[in-house]
């Protein structure tokens, strides 16, 4: 299996500036710039001259989003950021976007809708340049927030009310943007109670680890396996690879669901994980990889 040399950058959501997401960061305080993960951003993709295409697809709102974005950039000393209103697949074809996702350093797709992410962009020339550029140049960034994170993986949820999240067939999946493989992304974790979608999400995909994305905070990914945490908030890991009992495929729709063995981790700013190894890591510095210990009798 190929090994990703580019990097992704999947964040939770709160400073998003559209749609539902609107004003979220300024009521919860949040200072999404200071605390460092826009910054994180831009060190990554090489610094404030790096050529940043911001993706507004997702939102209801682009244009608005599309100038925060530029404006919030502009704020760390960043020049060469530009803006992509892809509507529909038709947009998605137009040459001069073509030529500008192959020159550039990072792209950053906006929140909103992720299902406007995988039926717009899914098949078309746009992805393949975008996939192609992630698994081969090592100075790649593809970055996400909300609706942009969770559309990264290969498995995605577009729907899910969090109150009936306890009963099967209330959480919708579908196939995201593929830059990821055996993972599932979900945003605003905590403020909006998604623990238990994401959880059934995981015990219908079991080979899948679950990644909850708390506000104002990231993972950041490398080689397609190891991950940093980032941000002023927690991730929460859900693996479901050791479930010794599911009645999930058992049961009708609208009954609630059980499990046994599921395995969460909680993972701060500076602590990691492998996800095909599915280690824990305190921290998830370059080149650190804690094993796990195996004691002999």
């Amino acid at each position: 299996m190929q090994i990703a040399k580019g990097k992704l950058i999947a964040i939770g959501g709160a400073e998003d500036k559209g749609d539902v997401e609107k004003g979220d960061m300024h009521r919860n305080n949040l200072n999404f710039i200071d605390l460092g993960i826009l910054n994180r951003i831009v060190q990554e993709s090489g610094g404030p001259n790096a050529k940043i295409e911001v993706i507004t697809t997702a939102s209801t709102i682009p244009f608005e989003v599309g100038e925060n974005y530029i404006d919030a950039f502009g704020k760390i000393g960043c020049t060469d950021v530009n803006v992509m209103h892809i509507r529909n697949r038709s947009d998605a074809m137009i040459g001069e976007y073509i030529q500008r996702i192959n020159s550039c350093d990072t792209v950053m797709f906006s929140g909103g809708n992720q299902l406007r992410l995988s039926t717009i962009f899914g098949g078309t020339q746009f992805l393949k340049i975008l996939l192609e550029r992630y698994h081969t140049e090592t100075s790649f960034i593809v970055a996400g927030t909300s609706a942009g994170a969770m559309a990264m993986s290969n498995t995605m949820i577009y729907e899910g009310n969090a109150a009936k999240a306890h009963l099967k067939g209330e959480v919708k999946i579908t196939t995201g943007l593929g830059f990821m493989d055996d993972v599932i992304f979900d945003s605003h974790f905590e403020k909006r109670g998604r623990f238990g979608r994401l959880a059934q999400a995981v015990a219908t995909n079991p080979s899948c680890i679950g990644i909850g994305l708390g506000e104002d905070t990231g993972m950041l990914i490398t080689e397609g396996n190891k991950m940093e945490a980032i941000g002023s908030g927690c991730v929460i890991i859900i693996d479901g690879h050791d479930i010794l009992f599911s009645n999930i495929a058992d049961i009708p729709d609208g009954s609630p669901y059980s499990i046994e063995n599921l395995k969460v981790h909680i993972c701060e700013k500076g602590n990691g994980y492998m996800v095909k190894e599915r280690i824990f890591l305190p921290e998830a510095h370059e080149g650190t990889v804690i094993k796990k210990q195996v004691s002999v009798e």
